[in-house]
């Protein structure tokens, strides 16, 4: 469902070799809104059965899938989609609180992350896997129907008004994040309080593994061409943390010799063009995270160390300068390394 960001986060002991055998924990894995998922468990006796844990995996999984997937004619956002209407709309909590957060986020990267980008996203063909670069004339025809300021969202009554009929609200730029913490509530709900829970490549984790040792997570080195590893991240805090990655190198197209990322700025209509190749973001609720990696990723390398440092978010950026590829890590995001 995340067509916003590609980026992997890679489990280190699924990669490298020499990891310790840990066979006392459970591993669960599947397909699910577009993607695969893994999730490793520290199973005790306070766990419920792995079959039940099976089932409301794929039960909460599939209900997510019905509210925010763009690719089902019958979901909740499908459905407000269709409806051009200036009147007000009722909508389900879910929603409601990821459109606050969104809507937060819009408002700290300046403008540059944006759900309502869903019409251009179409037009460049990255919706269908069938991209092509437009024209000035079909670009200008979409951009008046596109920003969050069109959008008001009335949270408490749980409803949206569109002050354009034409708007369309594209969820997964920040849908895959909300997901993981779904699931990892699930899982705490059902006795399970040391796991790793991956849809997509983005990630929550919480607790130890079941030898006593940090979750290990590695950061793919941002290159079209490579799947290696750029950073171990080790997740000390006990009590949980998502991490999540946005990068520019995987979903892309070529066209006469120039390059086309996925990631489209609302307010050109065209895909950014910085030096910017990889957001990594740690945050104690994956949705917030979800959404803060795709903002960082958008505003390009000097904007994205303002506004993280301004914001205290743990992110670390990777990104091109003369033919090499350098980090910056915030401050905070440096605190708990």
């Amino acid at each position: 469902m995340k067509t916003a960001c590609l980026s992997t986060i890679i489990l280190i002991c699924l990669m490298l070799s020499g990891c310790q055998d840990n066979r006392s924990e459970t591993e669960v894995e599947g397909a699910a809104q577009g993607t695969t998922y893994h999730i490793k468990m520290v199973l005790d006796d306070k766990s419920s059965p792995l079959e039940e844990i099976r089932r409301q995996i794929s039960t909460t999984l599939a209900e997510i899938d019905a509210q925010l997937s763009n690719y089902r004619e019958d979901s909740e956002i499908s459905r407000i989609n269709r409806q051009e209407t200036g009147h007000w709309l009722p909508i389900s909590r879910e929603i409601t609180d990821l459109l606050l957060i969104a809507n937060a986020v819009y408002q700290y990267s300046e403008g540059c992350y944006d759900l309502t980008v869903k019409p251009l996203f179409d037009l460049w063909g990255f919706s269908s896997h069938d991209t092509r670069v437009p024209t000035d004339q079909e670009i200008a025809a979409l951009l008046p129907h596109i920003g969050m300021s069109l959008l008001e969202i009335d949270g408490t009554k749980q409803r949206i008004r569109k002050k354009d009929p034409k708007l369309k609200i594209d969820l997964s730029s920040i849908a895959q994040g909300y997901s993981v913490g779904v699931v990892a509530h699930r899982l705490e709900a059902l006795g399970i309080q040391n796991y790793l829970v991956e849809i997509g490549g983005e990630m929550m984790v919480k607790g130890r593994k079941a030898n006593g040792d940090n979750w290990r997570i590695g950061v793919e080195t941002p290159v079209p061409v490579s799947r290696s590893v750029q950073r171990v991240i080790d997740i000390r805090e006990e009590a949980g943390s998502a991490v999540m990655t946005a990068g520019t190198y995987r979903n892309f197209f070529e066209d006469k010799g120039i390059t086309y990322s996925h990631i489209l700025n609302p307010k050109t209509g065209r895909p950014v063009s910085h030096h910017l190749r990889s957001v990594t973001v740690m945050h104690d609720d994956p949705a917030w995270a979800d959404a803060w990696d795709t903002a960082l990723l958008c505003v390009g390398e000097k904007a994205a160390e303002r506004i993280a440092e301004e914001k205290d978010v743990k992110a670390l950026l990777i990104y091109d300068e003369d033919k090499k590829l350098k980090e910056y890590m915030t401050k905070a995001f440096l605190a708990v390394q």
